[in-house]
């Protein structure tokens, strides 16, 4: 048994380093086959996949909250680029800007009422007084909002139609992503939190559906399917064509043997690289600081045993409330830095497939509770999802390559498409089967 403990615990330390090294070979291969423009993006959207994947785990690792709605507060954090950043539409406010917030807080000030309402008020007196609010606010709050949405919608529709943003510098709205994706957190967790934990995966479902659908038709705010272009870049990253068009930038790419336009794109991605691993940095740092305190292991006590841990005077309500306030910044965060990256707002790409089955699929092949294997499980498995997609029709062209021709071969050729979901399902199995506690087990 003494003999037994120092190995595993050597094994678990030799485990992490050589895992990253076999990333870093995956990522270095890459760009010695296929490129490093294409290697390097590979890398940047894996770093964010990561910053999500530990959002996720500081719910579900260190609290045990099963989170289901991911995709809405990753849309919320990339709902903030657009407010912050994007120059205002000229003549928007004036036209129905300030009426659109007048109609928002007469329907905020109804839904505070019926509260109110429902707690001083008992029987039948209660119930007509908050129907009465309600009905008569939603009526009130439609003839303020509506005409407003329309006279903003109005303004050169075919390029804005919306309110636009603040015009301050993107980087900004990194933290404000996490705001706002926290923000919705504390109120869903607010109502939901109290319940059973099944009453948070519906609850966290529901609203995140609910935010994408807002964010898809309300047009005023961020132009709906229509897409918001051109959110500008974070400092220190430039343009392409400021770079191509700058001689001293040209003429150093020339002595490293590459031309103007793959220098320029390769310098632009490193760049972004650089931003977003300091990011990732700081908040792993930040996480292990907080997971090695006497709050993380109170939190890791609360997730073992809810039960024990309330008998031990610990407000258990109140410590989800908080991890789950906290997780849904990160993701918020992650969400804002996505759609810098993109350069654009495009509303009807989130899916729960892609932004909530994905996420969760990177943190229980990483290791729940280890923060370092969410991190490795991002990097990782955002480099699976983009392999698959060109593995597929490779795989199927030499399962197919002795068919003849029918409906069969056929068949298999169009399942090419579906090869992502099918290596996502055999890696979450053959992690379940052989490592089911993640590649990187929680201690």
């Amino acid at each position: 048994m003494s003999t037994h403990q120092p190995s595993a615990a050597r094994g678990g330390k030799i485990r992490a380093p050589l895992l990253f090294a076999v990333m870093a070979v995956l990522i270095g291969f890459e760009g010695m086959t296929s490129g490093w423009n294409g290697a390097i993006g590979i890398l940047n959207m894996g770093l964010i996949s990561a910053i999500l994947a530990l959002g996720v785990n500081m719910q579900w690792g260190y609290a045990g909250l099963f989170n289901s709605g991911v995709v809405g507060f990753i849309a919320l954090g990339g709902l903030a680029p657009v407010l912050v950043s994007m120059p205002p539409t000229p003549g928007a406010f004036a036209a129905g800007g300030w009426q659109i917030l007048i109609g928002l807080l007469i329907a905020v000030a109804a839904i505070v009422l019926a509260v109110w309402l429902n707690g001083r008020l008992a029987g039948k007196a209660r119930v007509l007084a908050i129907v009465a609010v309600l009905v008569a606010g939603f009526f009130i709050y439609r003839a303020v909002f509506d005409p407003a949405v329309a006279a903003v919608q109005a303004i050169n529709p075919s390029a804005l139609g919306y309110l636009g943003g603040l015009g301050l510098p993107v980087l900004l709205a990194w933290p404000v992503g996490a705001l706002l994706a926290a923000g919705a957190a504390w109120v869903i967790g607010k109502t939901a939190l109290g319940l059973r934990s099944d009453y948070l995966a519906i609850a966290t479902l529901g609203i995140g559906e609910i935010i994408v659908a807002v964010l898809k038709n309300e047009e005023w705010l961020a132009r709906g399917v229509l897409n918001v272009n051109g959110i500008p870049r974070p400092w220190p990253v430039p343009y392409e064509i400021d770079l191509q068009g700058n001689a001293a930038f040209v003429e150093r790419a020339a002595a490293l043997g590459l031309d103007p336009v793959t220098a320029s794109t390769l310098l632009v991605k490193l760049l972004y690289t650089g931003l977003f691993v300091a990011v990732l940095g700081l908040l792993l740092w930040a996480a292990q600081l907080a997971l090695k305190s006497p709050w993380g292991r109170m939190m890791r006590a609360i997730r073992d045993n809810e039960i024990s841990a309330a008998a031990m005077g610990k407000n258990v309500t109140r410590r989800h409330l908080q991890i789950f306030v906290l997780g849904s910044a990160v993701i918020g965060l992650a969400g804002a830095m996505m759609i810098t990256l993109d350069g654009q707002m495009t509303p009807s790409s989130y899916n729960p497939l892609r932004y909530t089955f994905l996420i969760w699929v990177m943190v229980i092949v990483g290791g729940s509770g280890n923060n370092w294997g969410s991190v490795l499980g991002g990097l990782l498995i955002w480099y699976l999802w983009i392999k698959a997609e060109a593995w597929g029709p490779q795989m199927m062209d030499l399962v197919t390559a002795n068919l003849s021709e029918g409906a069969l071969k056929q068949h298999l050729v169009d399942s090419a498409a579906h090869m992502r979901l099918i290596v996502m399902g055999l890696v979450l199995l053959l992690v379940l089967r052989f490592s089911p506690r993640g590649l990187l087990p929680e201690r």
